[in-house]
């Protein structure tokens, strides 16, 4: 599947949703695909002005809501990787993104805040990464949704996370075009 493309709805098929994130990423380095997204998202916010803040359907995220989802994942995510590399199989909470974004996120904050935070995050994130053995990424955490995931899993899920993402935040940029 193609950086582009549009997402199969995973709600309720967790593995499913593994596996799409890991296609994603292919036999890409996770970490260097992890390490480029924000310089993405500078060029996209850049370019896009006021689009940004455009939703491209009613109920529709748009690309200011998406970049606020990466941000909100990435603190997710460091929390989840160093309690899988500090404690024993210990329980990987959920979250509704969706609750996120509409309780924690007014809709015209300033991107160049999120990123600020995204890419401060990701680059102590993919330090823990490159800083890890295999026995380190080999570590399971319990999410509470999916199950058994290793350090090594949910980073690389991060990774297909970015490309879909980064897809997202395109196609709604164009349909804002087109209207």
């Amino acid at each position: 599947m193609n950086e582009g493309e549009a997402s199969p709805d995973p709600v309720g098929q967790p593995r499913a949703y593994q596996d799409f994130l890991l296609a994603l990423l292919g036999d890409d380095d996770p970490a260097a695909v992890q390490s480029s997204t924000a310089a993405s998202l500078r060029e996209v916010a850049a370019e896009a002005g006021p689009d940004l803040f455009k939703e491209p359907e009613p109920g529709e995220w748009s690309a200011a809501q998406v970049i606020a989802h990466l941000c909100d994942a990435e603190i997710a995510m460091s929390g989840r990787y160093r309690f899988i590399l500090t404690q024993d199989a210990p329980v990987l909470l959920g979250y509704d993104q969706e609750v996120w974004i509409e309780r924690l996120h007014d809709g015209d904050e300033p991107v160049a805040d999120l990123l600020d935070a995204f890419e401060a995050l990701r680059k102590a994130n993919v330090t823990l990464w490159v800083r890890s053995s295999a026995e380190d990424r080999a570590r399971v955490g319990m999410h509470a949704e999916r199950g058994a995931e290793s350090f090594d899993l949910s980073f690389r899920m991060i990774a297909g996370h970015d490309r879909l993402h980064l897809g997202q935040i395109r196609r709604a940029l164009e349909a804002v075009r087109r209207s």
